[in-house]
């Protein structure tokens, strides 16, 4: 599985909804993403693709799309 089926499956079983079909869709604004699933995210990013990101380095707005999220984990890479 390459980096962004990697980021769109973690997308998926954190908000119960398949978001590839709109990849520029914001999460927060649309309620599938919220603080507590912010952090899942970020467990997760670090557990199946090993990217560290500090909670207090997070900046929401770098990561509020699906599209944002594939580019910044492959930034990390």
């Amino acid at each position: 599985m390459d980096t962004k089926e990697t980021v769109l499956s973690i997308l998926a079983d954190l908000t119960g909804n398949d978001v590839s079909g709109d990849l520029d869709s914001n999460l927060f604004d649309s309620g599938l993403l919220d603080s507590m699933g912010t952090v899942q995210l970020l467990l997760q990013l670090q557990a199946q693709l090993g990217i560290e990101v500090p909670v207090s380095e997070f900046e929401r707005t770098e990561w509020d799309t699906p599209n944002k999220i594939i580019a910044k984990v492959e930034s990390m890479q």
